[in-house]
């Protein structure tokens, strides 16, 4: 195996989270709700449309990352300085240049995106920053395998959430915009209104996505033909191949498309990968390529946390109505994460009756319900939205500069273990492509001092620490050290 490593220039049982949880107390588990296929009609897409990309004062261009590459066999690979290098089509790099405003490929792009493209097409596992370009470089390489002559899927994309997979087929729609090529996406749009699998014709689309539920079912009710999958890609991988998440339907459905598809390429990217996980892939995943970021360079170098100690459950919220939101007023959007239902409801009546205008959404609501809270604050009509770990990963909002972790994301089999995992998505929510942001941790109690020194022992950095919760004066230099003011 060949080690690089590139500086390069810019040019089952499933894991109950506690976004799912309705008490902090509740203990039981709950089996995945059973998903039906649903066609989404382009008018549904667009109605979660995403925001072109606004280059303003807050971006940055991120230093350069050191990403491991492992190559195997003897195939050369040439870093890209620009989509060009790619011999893309001219269609896709309309769509990349004139629809999504891009000018170069990121870090992340210019070491995968070769070795994705080039033949004999190996399998890549790839672990790179929130926010750092990583869902274009599995969609242009779904886009580039596909012969648009050939009426049948093609590629198959799987995550974890309705959310993430209808954000995915946004980017995209509108990344092939002018290419021909047809897209599909197998989670339900409106609970009240769907087709079954013995009603609706055999998918024909080119490119689809899903999550696991949804393509499982697609492809056992023989309406998802996967006789002619090129490439077959993990979104969040390392929860789809973890065993507390959804590693069994995962793995039947690669082993389904490769015992008719023998050749299929297989893409696994994500954030984060444990050590478990990677060495899971390391026997699953055949002769693959791996490109890996250090631990401890993955908290976003543009992003920066700080701690905050308060001493009550009151000082919290006026740490986010006084000092917070008020200073951060015109600095963009806000994300606040809680670990419960009953934390993020109780929450959002704290702040409404301060007069402050907030969204919630957490994993109870209706996908419709669920679908417009999105939407609105994509659209920008609203300003602060509390979460719970549902938005975690992968949510892409460009305009987002804060993130508050109201309470530390903790492991739900052990209480005193955070998640270190959620953590790094959680602050990924901020600082998206290189942008500026800024991360407050609030902590009450030895708990919570406990936890916030496993994280930074855990990713071999010490966080900024705000001198006192109730002086404005102090949130106003983290602010402007974080180069928002």
């Amino acid at each position: 195996m060949a080690e690089l490593k590139s500086n390069s220039a810019p040019p089952a049982e499933r894991k109950l989270y506690w976004a799912d949880e309705a008490e902090e107390e509740a203990t039981s588990k709950s089996a995945p709700p059973k998903l039906s296929w649903g066609e989404v009609a382009a008018s549904s897409v667009d109605a979660l449309s995403i925001r072109e990309t606004e280059f303003n004062g807050f971006l940055d261009e991120p230093e350069a990352l050191n990403i491991e590459a492992v190559t195997t066999g003897d195939t050369p690979y040439t870093s890209a300085s620009t989509f060009e290098d790619l011999k893309l089509t001219p269609a896709l790099l309309k769509g990349l240049y004139t629809d999504l405003k891009f000018q170069h490929p990121s870090k992340i792009q210019a070491i995968s995106l070769p070795m994705i493209l080039t033949p004999p097409y190996k399998n890549l596992v790839a672990q790179a920053h929130n926010g750092s370009g990583k869902t274009t470089c599995f969609v242009l390489g779904m886009l580039s395998r596909v012969d648009p002559n050939l009426k049948a899927p093609q590629a198959i994309c799987i995550c974890p959430t309705r959310e993430l997979a209808i954000q995915n087929l946004e980017v995209l729609r509108k990344m092939g915009k002018h290419t021909g090529i047809t897209s599909e996406c197998a989670v339900p749009m409106d609970s009240t209104n769907y087709m079954s699998f013995a009603k609706r014709p055999p998918v024909t689309a080119q490119i689809v996505i899903g999550t696991p539920g949804t393509i499982k079912k697609g492809i056992s009710a023989k309406k998802l033909s996967v006789g002619s999958v090129k490439i077959l890609v993990f979104d969040e991988a390392d929860h789809m191949l973890a065993e507390d998440g959804f590693k069994d339907d995962s793995l039947r459905i690669m082993k389904d498309i490769q015992r008719i598809s023998a050749h299929c390429q297989v893409l696994l990217f994500s954030a984060t990968f444990n050590q478990i996980v990677k060495n899971f892939v390391s026997r699953v995943i055949n002769d693959h390529n791996q490109l890996f970021v250090k631990k401890e360079e993955l908290s976003l170098e543009s992003v920066k946390q700080y701690k905050v100690d308060c001493p009550d459950e009151l000082s919290k919220v006026m740490v986010i109505k006084d000092r917070i939101l008020e200073l951060g007023e015109n600095l963009g959007q806000t994300i606040i994460f809680v670990r419960t239902r009953h934390s993020a409801s109780t929450l959002h009546k704290s702040l409404v009756e301060l007069g402050y205008e907030v969204t919630t959404i957490q994993g109870a609501l209706k996908q419709e319900d669920r679908d417009k809270i999105v939407k609105e604050f994509k659209d920008g009509l609203t300003q602060v939205l509390i979460s719970t770990d549902l938005l975690a990963r992968g949510f892409d909002q460009q305009q987002v500069n804060l993130v508050i972790n109201y309470e530390l994301p903790v492991k739900h089999e052990n209480h005193s273990e955070p998640d270190y995992e959620v953590y790094l998505h959680r602050i990924g929510r901020a600082g998206r492509f290189g942008r500026k942001g800024a991360v407050f941790n609030l902590l009450m109690g030895g708990r919570d001092e406990m936890l916030m020194e496993k994280i930074e022992r855990h990713f071999n950095s010490q966080i900024a620490q705000v001198a006192a919760w109730n002086n404005a004066e102090d949130f106003r230099g983290a602010l402007k050290a974080a180069g928002l003011l």
